[in-house]
């Protein structure tokens, strides 16, 4: 094909994709309809969508400006799971006391050893887990879905 021909043929598809990208982008009075209306069906699962709009986002650490509260304390050899923190956030116990963790999040969380000494199923809100120190130390843990979620159990003799 003559060189001639290739650059108009060019020529003419870039002003053919201007074209079709400007009549793309009219606004609904150029083209003289109105945009469809959204459509929020509050039964699709998962959407987070109710017919009045969204649903704010929740109060997780770094979306919001609110400052972080720690966790309440349910009592001396417990500790609650809150505001994605434990608290508190370390508990100080005698060998053979057992230590139980409840999920005051809407959020699944779990509570996990860092040495493997003990290890939470996922809990839903309202969830607890309990574990039964035996041996003097101090046991460091976090929630493995969210690790930034870190906190101690000391246990002394």
């Amino acid at each position: 094909m003559p060189r001639h021909l290739v650059l108009n043929f060019t020529a003419a598809a870039t002003v053919a994709l201007g074209v079709m990208t400007l009549t793309a982008c009219a606004t609904p009075a150029d083209k003289g309809a109105s945009p469809p209306a959204p459509t929020v069906r509050s039964e699709d699962p998962g959407l987070g969508m109710t017919p009045g709009g969204p649903e704010p986002m929740p109060n997780m650490p770094g979306m919001s400006n609110a400052p972080r509260t720690p966790a309440a304390v349910a009592g001396p050899n417990a500790v609650t799971i809150d505001n994605f923190a434990f608290g508190p956030q370390t508990v100080t116990v005698r060998a053979g006391t057992t230590v139980t963790w409840t999920n005051r999040d809407e959020e699944p969380h779990t509570v996990v050893a860092r040495d493997g000494s003990f290890h939470s199923p996922g809990m839903g809100t309202g969830a607890t887990f309990s574990f039964t120190f035996a041996q003097p130390g101090t046991f460091a843990y976090f929630c493995s879905i969210h690790p930034f979620m870190r906190a101690t159990v000391v246990v002394t003799p």
